[in-house]
Formats: C-alpha cells, sequence, structure tokens
C-alpha cells in the first residue's frame, strides 16, 4: 500500500545502517516522508549533528529535530501523551502512515491517527543497533555511513619541521593498521596538501626555476590550510576508525610564521573551526638528517620549528607526543600512543532510561513518571529546534 505522508522517527544516537533502511523502506511506500529526530540533554552527540548526517544520507526526505527531555515509559498513558505532543508539534498536519522497527509501533500510530508500517523488525537485514555502535563502534564500523565514520574516525596528526620523517611515518602508520585487516584495511593516511601546492608553484616557473625563486603571500595559508582540511574530512569519511594525516591547518600556522615572519589570524580560524583531530605526533629534528629535496632550505630553522610546534601544541590544549629516535623507536612509540588513543573509546553518554513494559520492561530502569507531563511536552516542544532523547523510537 502506498501512503500520502509518512512519518520515521528516532534518536538515531548515531544513525546507521538499520536506521537507512527503515527511511528508504518508508520513501519508497510514501509520496513525502518526514523524518525527525530527537534528542536529549544527556546525550553526547548533538541533535544538529545528526539531523545534518540524516540529510546528507536522504536528500530525497524532510529531515527535522527536537528536542525530547521526557523519559520513555511504554506503560503510562500520560507519558506517551507527553512524547506525541512534542512529536506533533515538529511534525504537523496530518500523518498517514509512520513506520518503525519496534514493537510499539502499532500504538505510535494508534496514537498519531495513522497507519502502523512494520519493518524489519528482527534486524535481520542489519544485525546492529544505536546501542550496539555506542559500545562498540568499532565493530559496527561497517554499518556507518561516511559522514558518521568521518566524525567518529580518530585523527592523528603527524607534524614537525622540515626533512623530519612525518611522511614516512604518516605512510608507515596506515600501513601497521591496514596489516590488522577487517574494517582497519581501508586505514588511510593524508599526504600534506602545502606540497602539493608548493611544488605547483615551482613547475610554474618553468624548467630554469629553483626553489629560491618561489615566494608566497599570506592570503595563501588560509587556501592551504583549509584544503588541507577538507582531504582530511573525505578520507575519514571513507576510512577506518584511525586517521592519519601529514600535517594539519593547526600546523600551517607554524608554517605561515616561518616563511611570512609572523602569525596570521585567517590560518588560525580555520585550524580553530576544523578542529577535529584527536592526538598529534611531533616528529624531533634530531636523529634525522636534513635532506634536501629540492623544496627545503631550511636546515637552520629545525630547532625553532620544533620548538614553535611542542609550545604551540602546548599553549592550545592539544595532545600531543614528541617522538624522537631512530625510525623503528617514533613508529613503535607513535603506535603506542594511537593504542592508548584508541583505548579511551568515544565516550558515548546512555540516553534516557526507558521502561517498555513485559518482561524485558520489569528489568529495565523503573523511573517515576512526570508529575505534569502535558506542561513538560509543552514546555520542550517551544524549543523544538535543532539542537541536541531517547524517545520511544528507533535507537
Amino acid at each position: 500500500m502506498r501512503y500520502g505522508h509518512g512519518l520515521v522517527l528516532g534518536k538515531f544516537y548515531p544513525p546507521h545502517a538499520g536506521h537507512h533502511h527503515l527511511v528508504r523502506t518508508a520513501a519508497e511506500r510514501c509520496d513525502r516522508l518526514t523524518v525527525l529526530v530527537c534528542a536529549s540533554t544527556v546525550e553526547s552527540v548533538s541533535l544538529a549533528d545528526r539531523v545534518a548526517w540524516m540529510r546528507q544520507e536522504h536528500p530525497e526526505c524532510e529531515v527535522v529535530g527536537t528536542m525530547d527531555e521526557v523519559p520513555v515509559d511504554l506503560t503510562d498513558p500520560d507519558v506517551w501523551a507527553a512524547h506525541v505532543e512534542i512529536f506533533r508539534a515538529a511534525v504537523p498536519g496530518r500523518i498517514d502512515a509512520v513506520f518503525t522497527s519496534e514493537s510499539y509501533g502499532e500504538e505510535l500510530g494508534r496514537r498519531m491517527g495513522a497507519a502502523s508500517v512494520l519493518v524489519d523488525p528482527d534486524r535481520t537485514a542489519y544485525p546492529v543497533s544505536g546501542t550496539a555502535v555506542r559500545e562498540d563502534p568499532v565493530g559496527c564500523w561497517q554499518f556507518l555511513a561516511p559522514a558518521v565514520r568521518g566524525a567518529l574516525a580518530r585523527r592523528v596528526v603527524v607534524l614537525g619541521a622540515e626533512s623530519t620523517g612525518t611522511t614516512t611515518l604518516a605512510r608507515a602508520l596506515a600501513a601497521h593498521y591496514r596489516e590488522r585487516g577487517g574494517v582497519w584495511a581501508d586505514t588511510r593516511w593524508v599526504p600534506e596538501y602545502g606540497r602539493e601546492f608548493s611544488e605547483r608553484k615551482l613547475d610554474e616557473l618553468g624548467p630554469g626555476g629553483s626553489w629560491a625563486d618561489v615566494s608566497f603571500t599570506s592570503e595563501e595559508f588560509p587556501l592551504i590550510a583549509a584544503e588541507q582540511l577538507a582531504r582530511e574530512d573525505r578520507a575519514a569519511g571513507e576510512g577506518s576508525p584511525v586517521l592519519f594525516c601529514d600535517t594539519d591547518a593547526f600546523a600551517t600556522t607554524i608554517w605561515h610564521e616561518r616563511y611570512m615572519g609572523s602569525a596570521n589570524p585567517a590560518v588560525a580560524r580555520v585550524a580553530q573551526e576544523g578542529r577535529r583531530q584527536h592526538l598529534w605526533l611531533l616528529t624531533d629534528h634530531t636523529d634525522v638528517p636534513f635532506e634536501d629535496d629540492g623544496l627545503r632550505d631550511g636546515e637552520h630553522l629545525r630547532p625553532w620549528m620544533t620548538s614553535r610546534f611542542e609550545a604551540e601544541l602546548t599553549r592550545t590544549g592539544r595532545p600531543f607526543r614528541v617522538l624522537r629516535g631512530s625510525p623503528a623507536d617514533r613508529l613503535s612509540a607513535a603506535v603506542a600512543a594511537v593504542e592508548e588513543l584508541l583505548a579511551e573509546g568515544w565516550g558515548f553518554t546512555d540516553p534516557l532510561p526507558e521502561r517498555r513494559g513485559g518482561p524485558e520492561g520489569a528489568a529495565g530502569p523503573v523511573f517515576p513518571a512526570p508529575s505534569a507531563p502535558r506542561d513538560a511536552a509543552q514546555e520542550v516542544s517551544s524549543r523544538a529546534t535543532e539542537g541536541r532523547s531517547a524517545v520511544p523510537a528507533e535507537g
């Protein structure tokens, strides 16, 4: 049967392949489909991010967001009423069908005055849940869309002065993790865009040109930083749970100082706005001989650059490790630091507790129903905007 206006609602905390299967199935059976993303302030992923992720994956649908701070109790009609009031405030107008993969779908449809369509309740198409993703993102990586992978990937930056082995180390780290196989086989590293930019400037001088003839303008550095960040974002969405970057927008702030003699606030803004990295590995200039590859002339500046990187990493509160010794020693220390980062986990907070009734519900958390659930719903509904819920919805 085909419907006019369909509704899919859920926390999408975070969205996964099961959610996308539900939305696509509903979209095929409706002239128009609204996806309602519900969030609570206790959750660690913002509503704005989840709405953006769902819009990116389902551009043909209308995706809206709302805050819902009312705990879930499927055994309490007043709590039900509070949730439905929030849903209706976020998605006004007639709804012909609600699509869910949950047992409460029939009651939700009845309360919304709509047909209830159950889609893959046993999760046979995609054996995954929001709870499973939050508990083990790596184990569920194959079920995550590029936008979510990009947001969750642990980004590790290798940076340092000229000829200190940043490219060699970034490439070696990616190879090390690819050898693990599975989801790690897609581990990527992002080359330094500034080097590509420099090579192009040198080529533009023609056969007689040399590195000494190349000049930069201050306005070029924000462009380099922005492109570096854009390439990093693309690679994060395509790769494994860890991404290695040969420099980043933050490092470009120091390179600007090195070539232009002063700071550039525009570069600093790019670095701050795109602050998505999690660990910086600083390659010390000691123990690494300087090699002039035709794009280098700053052997005498290496101690200064190492010092500036370390000072700014410390000042800005970025977690970092200084790597010294042989290439093998540096790789070993870098892997150890990355393993510590991955062991920290992803820090998802628990959604609001749920009480669903029946044998499972009886074992779940018990909490009192709101003393004035309709007032609570009205208060939240007035804030039904895209910000950051546990609802009787797809987890």
